[in-house]
């Protein structure tokens, strides 16, 4: 179940270049600040009150993370770890007040390292997927990559439903999910396959094509950068079905650990009810995927 909250905020560039900069997004200066309503999606259910479960003697906890994925794991621009996941995993110890550090490896080594106990919480981009929980044990997801359409301002495309889609050119970065979703459910509409994203955004910014449908993260990043120029914006709502785009992120820890998952769930809950993961995402997403 998603709730989504929507705020309104004043965006700091230097925030958003930072995470530009990191993304290959040659973003030559400041962006002026400007008001910008932000969704920050609820991944918790209100109606559901997690217990604290007993920590009495636990030991520091070893998070492992990638410092290649902003705005999720990168290196801030003192060279440390920072990002979305790693702040929210600092935010969880400090919540539970217990010792944690950070350790940065390479993101195929993650799970491995994780299973050989040379770390304890991988807090990284890795997707849920049944095959995750077969070898580990997987907190509920804090994050999830939406898909999302996105068009031109000054068209004035309607927003996407199955009725107004019909007949309209929607650009699809060849064999994802987001051209399988497409296929099976926007059969009256024309698809054109990019092998690139970027190839897909200069598309739509050109008029050649009228929606691009696309993973919302990276669409954020580029509506939010000076590489759109200004030309796009989001239309219409997020898709999250999970047969197609999956079941989010979550904090893995090994199936012996049950008590430290249900600890990490307990307090992904707390800071969300106590506004800290808000004060979060609006720090990382200033404009939102969701």
């Amino acid at each position: 179940m998603l709730f989504v909250t929507r705020v309104t905020r004043k965006i700091k560039a230097v925030s958003l270049r930072q995470v530009c900069l990191f993304l290959g997004l040659a973003l030559s200066g400041l962006m002026p600040a400007q008001a910008q309503e932000v969704a920050i999606p609820n991944f918790w259910d209100p109606r559901a009150q997690l217990e604290r479960p007993d920590l009495t003697g636990l030991r520091p906890i070893r998070f492992l993370i990638d410092d290649d994925f902003p705005p999720l794991h990168f290196s801030g621009v003192d060279g440390n770890p920072t990002g979305f996941s790693v702040e929210l995993a600092r935010a969880t110890c400090e919540r539970l007040a217990i010792t944690c550090t950070v350790q940065v490896r390479r993101f195929d080594t993650l799970l491995d390292a994780l299973a050989d106990r040379q770390g304890d919480v991988v807090a990284a981009a890795i997707p849920i997927t049944p095959s995750l929980r077969q070898r580990f044990a997987v907190t509920a997801p804090y994050f999830k990559i939406p898909a999302r359409f996105a068009a031109k301002k000054d068209r004035n495309q309607p927003v996407p439903d199955v009725k107004s889609l019909a007949g309209k050119t929607i650009g699809v970065v060849a064999n994802t999910a987001h051209e399988a979703y497409a296929k099976a459910f926007m059969a009256g509409s024309a698809l054109k396959a990019f092998p690139e994203l970027s190839e897909a955004q200069t598309a739509l910014k050109e008029g050649k094509i009228d929606y691009l449908f696309a993973d919302g993260l990276g669409l954020a990043l580029w509506i939010g950068g000076e590489a759109s120029a200004g030309c796009c914006d989001f239309i219409g709502g997020a898709y999250l079905e999970s047969r197609f785009f999956g079941e989010g992120i979550g904090f893995i820890v090994r199936q012996d650990e049950e008590n430290l998952r249900r600890a990490f769930d307990y307090a992904l809950q707390q800071l969300w009810k106590e506004g800290k993961y808000a004060e979060l995402y609006l720090r990382f997403f200033p404009v939102s995927p969701f």
